[in-house]
């Protein structure tokens, strides 16, 4: 199988049951921006090779089920209203995300001040994955009357838990959390 088609050199693509688009359409603005987090969040873990912590292996496992749920949520956002896919997120796909969320926030200090997004390199890849899915979910706004209002709802925890994931990872690597500096 070749891997180019050359059907995307005038600048279309297509969409799931083939419908063409323009590679700027907002479906492909929302797929491509979960394609370009799950990216990022793959680099992050990437950066924890070598690195060993209580808790890594879960992370580790989470954040497979997580980039694998990100296909599903890219693959909801490439289909045309009214078509549907197999792969549809459902609740236990929100609470999955809020169990670490609060399982790893637990475990951190209390936040009392703005912190600046940095840390171990893997801490700051998910934090800059953290912002990626922000976009991608502002993205999607323009496209909540066609989607599922689970994938609104998936990509904003999944935000919150990349944000406690760079702080959960910066604390166990020892690396402390940079504040805002005060003038």
């Amino acid at each position: 199988m070749k891997l180019y088609t050359r059907s995307g050199d005038k600048g279309t693509t297509s969409l799931v049951y083939g419908e063409r688009v323009p590679k700027n359409d907002i479906r492909v603005e929302a797929y491509g921006t979960c394609d370009e987090a799950n990216s990022m969040i793959g680099l992050a873990l990437s950066y924890l090779k070598g690195d060993f912590f209580q808790g890594k292996e879960t992370l580790e496992d989470v954040y497979h089920k997580i980039q694998t749920t990100l296909f599903h949520v890219g693959a909801q956002l490439s289909t045309p209203e009214g078509k549907k896919i197999n792969w549809t997120l459902k609740d236990e796909d929100v609470t999955y995300l809020e169990k670490f969320i609060d399982a790893w926030n637990t475990s951190l200090p209390a936040l009392t001040q703005f912190i600046l997004p940095g840390g171990h390199p893997a801490g700051a890849a998910f934090h800059v994955a953290r912002t990626i899915v922000r976009r991608a979910e502002r993205i999607a706004v323009a496209l909540s009357d066609e989607v599922s209002p689970l994938v609104l709802s998936y990509l904003n925890r999944l935000s919150d838990l990349l944000f406690v994931t760079a702080r959960y990872v910066n604390s166990h690597l020892g690396t402390k959390e940079q504040t805002l500096h005060q003038s």
